[in-house]
């Protein structure tokens, strides 16, 4: 690195990041690179196939017995050593971290195997047997809510976990006296921000102590803490949690790593040594977490001028299987500014949070953002539209103005700084509008699909820990006692030779914190950054820190690196006081300056800084009188204006509110419906900039993710709660040759409220920008409703409408869909067999026969005369999986006929059906005849429905093959149809 003193200030300046050298060098200690102990077993989970079924019974057995496997632990081991984690909300319903009598979404934990390595223990999940009951799922949030709907938790007796209603204002006569009231439906979807790094953990329990040891790459908040430690049965003391030193991005998803904390723990607890856990990709996309979807409801009260005078939600947010804390925290962090960058004064909200059989929900990148501004920014689009105004037009005249700052809003947020005329003003002149607008002229008028979109919101930063709270009433609030701020904690220390240490409580996921903080410290003490040093690990044990700690709601540059300057500070002034009687000045004459500290008015009157800095440490008895040691300093900081809800629900949810403006154009494919995004601009107002490398990563990180939330990223699921979005084939993140270069503007306006002036950044585009394209995309089609993602098959649906039968009828028909989303199918067919009816009965009778031909067969097991089951390697086009057979047989006509049916069963979907073969006696040896009716759910169902169809034949062609083989003769294959299947299978051999 190079050396950078404090001339002309560090602070605001792109110095070289310090953390590069080791990331770029392949240096980076990740939780899975750290070390741990020799005796460290692996841990490995079983996980529910099914959305929604009764667990019937667990049989462990054969895992336990395999060699290598020291534990196998099911939902009621667990619940012996724990106890329910906290719910978000007062609701009788339990939360636990693996399922005990029922499974509520796929992917679910069902069982857990500690092992000597993670070879052995994924081998033992396979010997597991879980006997399952299915339920109907719902996966749909307002069908969820219907009186015939399945009830996820029949203790709670409904799916509708928790309601509330605001008024603040006089929403009513404001739309009463309305000239114009609009509206607008968004159903928004689940996406992820999915970070390169996984969850890990790594956890030990110490019987002595009755203590927990645990390591993971969890970010935070820490209040998570404490549902940790009580779900364990153990006092916060005894339940220690440390960090690994680097983070491979997390973008809010690893606060979601906690439920596989308590498992690690009870796992290490019983297995009596360290476990380890790594998740890997599936199991990420599958069952970590996600953002809520929402269906939100937005009326306006409007004036003929475009001026909205009231607002009124109707929000329903999907949590999931269960709301798990911090959950609603998605649907109330924006509760503060409903109204967005807007200045209405009445407003009206209604929420609710309902559960469905998905996977639970967690913070995201934006979290509440994106389905907050995606309504309100696409409502202010349609106003323009209906009244026939230009959309700038109407966002400006609805403006908070720049005088108004702190700005109070209806619902109680305090906006701390702004003038967003200004910035909007010179974001259409410096991004170029009057061009782009041109530019939308020549292409329309050469046929072309060419839109201009634009969004304005406030980005909330540091949140108000009260702000949860508001999800209850005010009685339920005085009852549990007030609830408030956003405690920062920072750590200043100087060794006996005068470095300088700091620590904080915030635990990076990749943005910078020890470049920021060895700015921040090294400008107030004078320093060159090379003599301080930032450490990042935290250790819950040995650290000082608070339930707010962490690194989440874009609360580093505003709230912690502002504690740190201000431990700096009291040092600075602890240091200008002994300095002041070693130099013979007062302390107001003592300044800082590259590396020495001396007399502002004659420089050559200097000590060095190392030199007073160790002064508490050789010298404490020299310190003026009245002066504190320098050796450690740290400040604990919240804000006085992060105070909790009012008796009118009325909260400040956040202490810091930056502005983003964006304009998009867009144009569209005629042919294939894909977006191009044109040209982008996105106007910044963050405060003070610290560091405008990183303001600027983090503006083009969170645009990258927002683009993928635009046009490419769904969590989809099926009919029957099947996860249809469990690999990256199917879940699909823009890379860089997908997302385009935008032009970043910045407008500061230093925030009054935090230490050094600075706010959030890290998040708004993922606010801003996919509403910005929605509304580009709905300009360029000239359509009002448009939904996320913006794909070329949806697109094209909303320019052609539904696709039209085919003139001609096909030969075969649409394949049926059974109950809760399967897909049926069925066929027949017919082959000879050069053996008699007897001998061709008595091989499908014999188990040893049947694992030699049935495709992918690793095992065959006779229960009974009529009974079998199998464990069989299947593959569909891209998916393959393991599944567990059980067939039955009935209806049997020794040797002429035999009805089978069952069902199988594995992680990536499930089946039930039934086949009548019919034996019959030819001049060369037997004719098996045979037709089937099978519904096929899970994953496997979302394969295209040709592959799935003809991947049964083959399969079943497969079989008869091996059955013409084992008989001693060569099959004769009906039609022609499955030799034709197979022939492809042949010349790959």
């Amino acid at each position: 690195m190079k050396s950078l003193g404090a001339a002309g200030g560090l602070i605001g300046r792109p110095v070289e990041r310090i953390e590069d050298a080791g990331l770029l060098t392949g240096r980076g200690r990740y939780i899975d690179d750290l070390p741990v102990r020799r005796d460290t077993a692996h841990l490995a989970i079983l996980r529910s196939p099914h959305a929604h079924a009764e667990v019937r019974a667990i049989s462990t057995a054969a895992a336990l017995a395999l060699p290598g496997v020291f534990a196998v632990l099911t939902g009621e081991d667990v619940a012996r050593l724990t106890r329910s984690m906290t719910v978000g909300v007062k609701a009788n319903v339990e939360c636990w971290p693996i399922a005990r009598d029922r499974v509520r979404y796929v992917g679910e934990p069902v069982a857990l195997v500690v092992a000597e390595n993670r070879y052995v223990a994924e081998d033992a999940l396979d010997l597991i047997e879980v006997e399952y009951e299915t339920l109907t799922a719902v996966v749909d949030p307002e069908k969820a809510l219907a009186a015939d709907a399945p009830v996820l938790h029949p203790s709670l007796g409904t799916n509708l976990i928790n309601e509330r209603s605001f008024g603040y204002g006089d929403p009513e006569a404001a739309f009463a006296t309305a000239a114009h009231r609009i509206s607008i439906r968004i159903a928004y979807p689940r996406n992820s921000c999915t970070p390169i790094e996984t969850y890990g953990v790594i956890a030990e329990y110490d019987p002595a102590e009755d203590a927990y040891d645990v390591t993971a790459n969890f970010q935070g908040p820490f209040s998570i803490h404490a549902v940790i430690a009580r779900a364990l049965n153990v006092p916060g003391n005894r339940m220690r949690l440390r960090t690994p030193p680097d983070s491979g991005g997390s973008f809010g998803i690893k606060q979601g790593v906690f439920p596989y904390v308590i498992l690690a723990a009870v796992a290490a607890r019983v297995a009596g040594r360290p476990v380890k856990w790594i998740e890997d990709r599936l199991e990420h996309l599958t069952a970590s977490v996600s953002a809520t979807n929402r269906v939100t409801t937005l009326e306006a009260a409007v004036t003929p001028e475009g001026q909205i005078t009231a607002l009124n939600w109707d929000q329903l947010e999907d949590c999931g299987a269960h709301l798990r804390a911090p959950e609603p925290a998605t649907l109330y962090r924006m509760h503060g500014n409903m109204t967005g960058a807007y200045a209405i004064r009445n407003v009206a909200i209604r929420n609710r949070v309902v559960l469905t059989n998905k996977t639970p929900t967690g913070l995201n990148r934006g979290f509440g953002g994106p389905q907050i501004y995606f309504a309100l920014e696409r409502l202010v689009h349609k106003i323009a539209d209906e009244l026939r105004l230009d959309p700038l037009d109407v966002i400006r005249r609805n403006l908070v103005p720049g005088d108004a700052f702190p700005y109070r809003t209806a619902t109680g947020g305090l906006l701390d700084s702004g003038d967003y005329q200004t910035a909007i003003d010179r974001a259409c002149a410096e991004g170029g509008l009057e061009t782009l607008r041109q530019r939308r002229a020549i292409a329309r008028a050469e046929g072309r699909l060419y839109g201009i979109g634009f969004a304005a919101v406030v980005e909330p930063s540091v949140s108000n820990m009260g702000y949860i709270t508001t999800v209850l009433s005010p009685d339920e609030r005085k009852k549990a006692g007030p609830k408030n701020g956003a405690q920062s904690v920072a750590t200043i220390a100087i060794d006996p030779l005068g470095s300088v240490t700091v620590k904080v409580a915030s635990v990076p996921q990749g943005q910078g914190h020890r470049t920021v903080l060895a700015q921040v410290v090294a400008e107030r003490l004078g320093l060159s950054m090379e003599a301080v040093r930032v450490n990042t690990e935290l250790d819950t044990s040995r650290d000082a820190w608070s339930i707010a700690s962490g690194n989440y709601a874009s609360r580093f540059a505003a709230a912690v690196a502002g504690a740190a300057s201000l431990a700096a500070g009291r040092i600075r002034e602890r240091l200008a006081a002994i300095a002041a009687t070693q130099l013979n000045i007062t302390s107001e004459n003592v300044d800082f300056r590259d590396g020495k500290v001396l007399d502002r008015n004659n420089p050559d009157n200097a000590l060095s800084f190392a030199r007073v800095a160790a002064s508490s440490h050789w010298a404490p008895g020299t310190l003026p009188d009245g002066t504190d040691q320098t050796i450690h300093e740290t400040v604990f900081w919240t804000p006085e204006q992060l105070e909790a809800p009012t008796a009118t629900d009325g909260i400040n949810s956040s202490l810091c509110h930056g502005f983003i403006f964006d304009i998009c154009g867009v144009e569209i494919d005629r042919t294939t419906g894909q977006v191009r995004i044109d040209h982008y601009v996105t106007m910044h107002d963050c405060g003070r900039i610290l560091h405008p490398g990183m303001v600027e990563g983090q503006v083009r990180g969170g645009f990258a993710q927002a683009v993928g939330a635009a046009l490419y990223e769904e969590y989809a699921y099926g009919g029957d709660g099947s996860f249809l979005t469990g690999t990256l084939a199917d879940y699909l993140i823009p890379t860089v040759m997908e997302t385009p270069e935008p032009l970043v503007l910045h407008h500061e306006t230093p925030s009054p409220f935090t230490p050094l002036g600075a706010k959030g950044v890290g998040e708004g585009n993922c606010m801003s920008t996919p509403v910005c394209i929605a509304n580009a995309v709905a300009d360029a089609l000239g359509i009002e409703d448009v939904q996320l993602p913006l794909s070329p098959s949806r697109i094209t649906g909303w320019r052609h409408g539904e696709e039209r039968p085919p003139s001609k009828p096909l030969d075969a028909k649409p394949a049926a869909t059974g109950a809760s989303g399967e897909r049926m199918l069925t066929g027949s067919g017919s082959a000879e067999v050069s053996a008699t009816r007897e001998a061709v009965w008595a091989m499908l009778l014999d188990p040893n026969t049947l694992k030699a031909i049935i495709p992918g067969a690793h095992e065959v097991r006779k229960v009974s005369d009529t009974h079998f089951r199998a464990e069989v390697t299947l593959g569909i086009g891209p998916v393959k999986g393991r599944y567990r057979a059980d067939i039955r047989l009935s209806d049997m006509v020794e040797p002429e006929a035999v009805t089978l049916a069952g069902g199988t069963e594995g992680a990536l979907g499930s089946g039930r059906g039934t086949g009548r073969v019919t034996l019959t006696e030819t001049t060369n040896g037997t004719r098996i005849d045979y037709r089937y009716e099978a519904a096929i759910g899970g994953k496997v169902a979302s394969v295209g429905g040709r592959l799935l169809d003809g991947a049964a034949r083959v399969v079943i062609g497969q079989f008869f093959q091996a059955l013409a083989r084992h008989a001693g003769g060569a099959p004769s294959l009906a039609n022609g149809l499955i030799q034709r299947l197979m022939a492809p299978f042949r010349r790959r051999g």
